[in-house]
């Protein structure tokens, strides 16, 4: 019987450690090389010459750029502006949708009188509606506030009616059996049941509350990450329009990933019914 040697020991239970921490987190680490070797070819093709700087800059020219913008006051009041209707539009349409949404799952008769408003609203686009918006509430704050509400609440009132709709019927059966009233099976079956379309409902309205920020600062703004952009586009800072895309992709990963933690606690508190 061979006895490795104690370096031979060491190297072998460093790289099972090494092994271990890669398996533990590898969504991660394959996520993190992907985007690195992504970055590091596109880097490479910016300075190669074959393409001009201005159609496709390189990510170093990107984050000069905005560098260049964090010493700039004008940039963190677009920061500040766009914070501010982004925060404001998504609460509004979470605090209206998901009661609503409850509500029209459970009742029959409130789901007739208000499903052609939201089918209509679904099936039409927003930015339709743009012109009317900013004829009754201005070039201020609060018409990009209603596009991103009107661009979040659709999403979030159909996932939480659609999850109150799945809600499995031999548990309520049974929960009737033993009595239970409306609200026990409401708190401890359907709500729980309803938790995943929710926060699946929230993760997509996030999305479209972004684009309505963009859309509502592009169409009519004078301040703004998407006013920053058009005006970067009109003078052809292409650099400039590619760090303004990343604040808002950044934004976007931010909220889904705060969601997602949200999310695995509610799944801690949803009782196993299987």
């Amino acid at each position: 019987m061979t006895i490795p040697a104690h370096g031979e020991h060491y190297g072998e239970c460093r790289r099972s450690a090494l092994a271990r921490l890669y398996f533990a987190h590898e969504r991660l680490a394959i996520g993190a090389g992907t985007l690195v070797g992504l970055l590091l070819a596109w880097e490479a093709f910016g300075r190669s010459g074959l393409v001009d700087p201005l159609f496709l800059p390189a990510p170093s020219q990107i984050a000069q750029a905005g560098w260049g913008l964090s010493h700039d006051a004008d940039f963190w009041n677009d920061v500040s502006v766009s914070g501010r209707e982004f925060l404001l539009g998504y609460a509004a349409a979470v605090a209206v949708a998901i009661p609503l949404g409850l509500a029209v799952g459970l009742s029959r008769r409130l789901q007739y009188m208000l499903s052609p408003f939201v089918d209509t609203l679904n099936a039409v686009p927003r930015v339709t509606l743009l012109p009317l918006i900013v004829i009754w509430f201005g070039i201020g704050i609060w018409s990009k506030v209603m596009v991103v509400f009107l661009g979040a609440v659709i999403p979030i009132l159909i996932n939480t009616q659609a999850g109150v709709k799945t809600s499995e019927a031999r548990f309520i059966r049974v929960a009737r059996s033993f009595s239970a009233s409306k609200l026990k099976i409401f708190s401890s079956i359907i709500l729980p049941g309803t938790v995943p379309f929710i926060f699946t409902g929230l993760k997509y309205g996030a999305g479209r509350a972004l684009l309505g920020v963009v859309v509502g600062e592009l169409y009519a703004s004078t301040a703004g990450l998407g006013h920053m952009i058009a005006e970067a586009g009109n003078t052809f800072q292409t650099d400039v329009v590619f760090f303004g895309v990343l604040i808002f992709m950044a934004t976007g990963l931010v909220v889904v990933a705060f969601l997602d933690v949200f999310e695995r606690r509610f799944e801690r508190w949803r009782p196993d019914l299987h």
